[in-house]
């Protein structure tokens, strides 16, 4: 069960990571967050987003065009 979930469809790369780096101040060390995108490139950018800082997908499910990643940060 995610601490909050973030929805970022409709915004077409690269706000959805733009966004969800402005956002990130706000998370809690462990806290879980749902971030749901339906850019193409969504799932590449938040994985490598992830790697930069370290940060653990738990998660990737695919439904129809929209993409929702878990993330533990």
């Amino acid at each position: 069960m995610a601490d909050r979930v973030i929805d970022y469809s409709g915004l077409k790369c690269p706000y959805p990571i733009l966004k969800l780096s402005a956002q990130y101040p706000q998370f809690k060390e462990g806290e879980i967050i749902e971030v749901i995108g339906d850019c193409p490139t969504f799932e590449k950018d938040i994985k490598a987003w992830c790697s930069k800082l370290g940060k653990t997908i738990l998660n990737i499910e695919k439904q129809g065009n929209k993409i929702k990643v878990t993330i533990r940060i």
